[in-house]
């Protein structure tokens, strides 16, 4: 497979369905992200558009379309909590992904440091607070500064050519390995 010359895939229009096949190359984790809604009920969604910014001060980032059911309670909200997701989750992946779910009745979780609701069982989380908010596309970017943080380790969930990976011996090998320069 060749790729396009920059010329070339500068001059014509971004398809995008082709443009989501190709982002869907980049493995990523998994996580679930949390808050309260204005009425104090909890709010939930999977994400895979998390990453760190900075650690001094410590930052991450991710983005949440703007139509997502839980839009407005990230954008109006304060806090959030962020779950990386471990291998044995994609149950919970996959409730936090559809729309109109109950996300919370059957979920193992508890208040976290400051009431958000803390999900058991994933291989990080990070409680933060909404930094900074930045409009960009279909999507807004929330910008989180950590306050407090947990590491349990342990196998993550991994999202990779629009599948749930939930054991790294089954991620699809590369058809041929490719030679140093």
């Amino acid at each position: 497979m060749q790729a396009k010359s920059p010329a070339s895939a500068s001059s014509a229009a971004v398809e995008p369905t082709e443009f989501r096949k190709a982002l869907a190359q980049y493995a990523t984790g998994v996580t679930v992200i949390t808050t309260l809604a204005p009425d104090g009920a909890p709010a939930g969604m999977t994400a895979n558009s998390f990453t760190s910014v900075s650690l001094d001060p410590p930052l991450v980032l991710w983005s949440v379309s703007r139509q997502a059911a839980s839009f407005d309670a990230f954008r109006r909200g304060s806090r959030y909590l962020v779950h990386v997701l471990a291998g044995d989750q994609l149950a919970l992946a996959q409730r936090f992904s559809t729309r109109g779910a109950d996300k919370f009745g059957e979920t193992n979780w508890q208040p976290g440091p400051h009431g958000l609701p803390l999900l058991a069982g994933g291989v990080a989380w990070f409680e933060c607070s909404n930094r900074s908010q930045y409009d960009e596309g279909d999507h807004v970017i929330l910008v989180g500064r950590v306050e407090s943080f947990g590491a349990n380790g342990g196998s993550p969930l991994i999202f990779h050519a629009s599948r749930y990976v939930t054991d790294l011996s089954e991620a699809p090998l590369p058809r041929q390995l490719l030679k140093p320069w």
